[in-house]
């Protein structure tokens, strides 16, 4: 009886933990977000007209992901790629485009999109998405729909925190991802990293990984 009693202190010790976490995150993301948002309207601005000049088509990309408990949402990005991308034809080194993730030099890509990817400044909008709850600042990426259709059973478990803008797949395991690699490749390292990420969360794992995020911003690791 006393035993039980235990495990009962111990789970409901670690609810109100867990619960507390998550509430303090939600404020720090809200405050942190609405600040950035201000801070760097004039980026955003001059982000929207760089890409306006340069090529037709909308300034924001809203594209489906898979978030928290694998609930769909949309994601927003500066628009990076042309309009006219599915059709085309300069060739890759990989047979099946659709089969594969990142590549480097991809036709598909505008001037300015590259320059935004490099610096990951694309991902901005998604300070917005932060602000609705769709995402937080740190935790697993949000998943694309048709990667989501290769999950095995022990990937769902990404799913059981809210997707982050950053994380410890995006400074890790994102920077060693070769060209081309497959999404079942792919998937595994994610789940490895996101796994880890899941097990050690707390306010201080997140602050680390945020400045951890700044020097593989700068150095354009994995950002093609």
């Amino acid at each position: 009886m006393r035993h039980a009693r235990s495990r009962s202190w111990f789970a409901l010790m670690w609810q109100r933990e867990v619960i507390d976490y998550r509430a303090l995150k939600r404020i720090l993301d809200i405050a942190l977000a609405t600040v950035l948002l201000i801070v760097l309207l004039p980026v955003f601005i001059l982000v929207a007209l760089a890409i306006k000049v340069e090529s037709e088509g909308p300034v924001v990309y809203k594209q489906s992901r898979a978030g928290y408990h694998g609930r769909i949402f949309c994601m927003l990005k500066f628009r990076t790629m042309r309009r006219d991308r599915r059709v085309r034809c300069s060739p890759i080194d990989f047979p099946d485009r659709r089969r594969t993730l990142k590549v480097s030099n991809d036709p598909r890509l505008t001037r300015v999109g590259r320059v935004l990817r490099r610096a990951s400044v694309d991902e901005l909008p998604q300070l917005v998405n932060i602000l609705r709850g769709d995402m937080t600042f740190v935790g697993p990426r949000p998943e694309l729909l048709e990667l989501v259709a290769h999950y095995r059973l022990p990937h769902y478990m990404r799913h059981v925190v809210t997707p982050g803008l950053t994380g410890w797949w995006q400074i890790h395991g994102r920077c060693l991802r070769r060209d081309g690699c497959s999404p079942q490749e792919d998937l595994e390292v994610k789940l490895a990293d996101d796994l880890y990420y899941i097990e050690h969360h707390s306010l201080g794992f997140d602050l680390k990984i945020l400045l951890l995020t700044v020097p593989v911003v700068l150095r354009g690791r994995g950002a093609t």
